[in-house]
């Protein structure tokens, strides 16, 4: 029977899984600060939008 967990007896197997982790991780955190920095700079240009709209609109109104 097959055992369902393996653990090697040589602990230099874990490196590459360990290097790979680590490359995914700081990927995932370079993506989650774009992503971010991104998304702030949309809000800036939606706020400023709305206060565009809302000037033009008060001076719409009769």
């Amino acid at each position: 029977m097959m055992e369902f967990l393996y653990f090697p007896e040589d602990k230099t197997e874990y490196i590459p899984a360990a290097l790979s982790l680590l490359l995914f991780f700081c990927g995932a955190l370079l993506v989650f600060f774009y992503l971010k920095r991104v998304s702030s700079r949309e809000m800036k240009k939606a706020q400023e939008l709305e206060k565009k709209l809302q000037e033009q609109n008060i001076h719409m109104k009769p």
